[in-house]
């Protein structure tokens, strides 16, 4: 089975005053291609800063990250991956449309493609209706939708998401579920990091629990049940 996200013994202190903190302390797995992984843990576990990692955001006192054998501190590296972070932010002056357009031209889509491209995601995310609508007048469901549109635009080998569900009401978890089983479906590889089981275990095929910036465990949702 083919890996494409690999993490080996990572390791990262910040200093706070003259204490140094161990965010990362070791951190390995590997996550093979079409499968998605959830990645769980409390809050300060470690898990965005293990995905800041992965995004070339922060360097690692020491360890190694590789996306298809690629060094994640890469500029090619980053070309292959989608990312929504915890907290999204977009232009709020922009329309649905304009922001993937001009996220699809960052990536250096052609124009033609760029539109359909455009397109094709707002009707995967459920918002064709509200394309041509600002941003500032979207809801924090359809600014996830949007986020996560803009993380495919390039058409990602690795779609990283940070909390996707973080501060949704039950409709909009709901609505992201069923848009990472539709890309299950279509057989993308997808990692995403979570502090409930509840919105892991439903669409995942492996679960990665980190704590104290540790893994302690990886498995099938039954291998760690058992």
């Amino acid at each position: 089975m083919e890996t494409i996200l690999e993490v080996t013994e990572l390791q990262l202190s910040f200093k706070h005053g003259k204490k140094q903190h161990k965010a990362l302390d070791g951190v390995s797995f590997k996550v093979h291609k079409g499968k998605t992984v959830g990645f769980i843990g409390p809050n300060g576990a470690g898990k965005t800063t293990t995905l800041h990692v992965l995004l070339g955001f922060l360097s690692p006192d020491s360890g190694a990250a590789t996306i298809l054998g690629e060094d994640t501190s890469t500029a090619t590296s980053r070309a292959r991956i989608g990312y929504l972070s915890e907290h999204p932010e977009a232009y709020k002056y922009m329309t649905g449309r304009e922001y993937l357009r001009m996220t699809g031209k960052l990536f250096g889509l052609a124009k033609t493609a760029r539109n359909s491209r455009v397109d094709q995601l707002l009707e995967d995310v459920e918002l064709a209706e509200h394309g041509d609508k600002r941003i500032a007048t979207y809801s924090r469901g359809m600014l996830q939708r949007v986020g996560i549109a803009q993380a495919l635009i390039n058409d990602p080998e690795l779609l990283i998401l940070d909390e996707p569900t973080n501060g949704l009401d039950p409709v909009g978890r709901m609505k992201i579920r069923k848009l990472i089983e539709d890309l299950k479906a279509r057989g993308k590889t997808i990692f995403f990091s979570s502090h409930e089981l509840s919105e892991i275990e439903t669409v995942c095929d492996e679960i990665i629990m980190i704590a104290n910036g540790r893994v302690v465990k990886q498995g099938t949702l039954e291998e760690l049940i058992g």
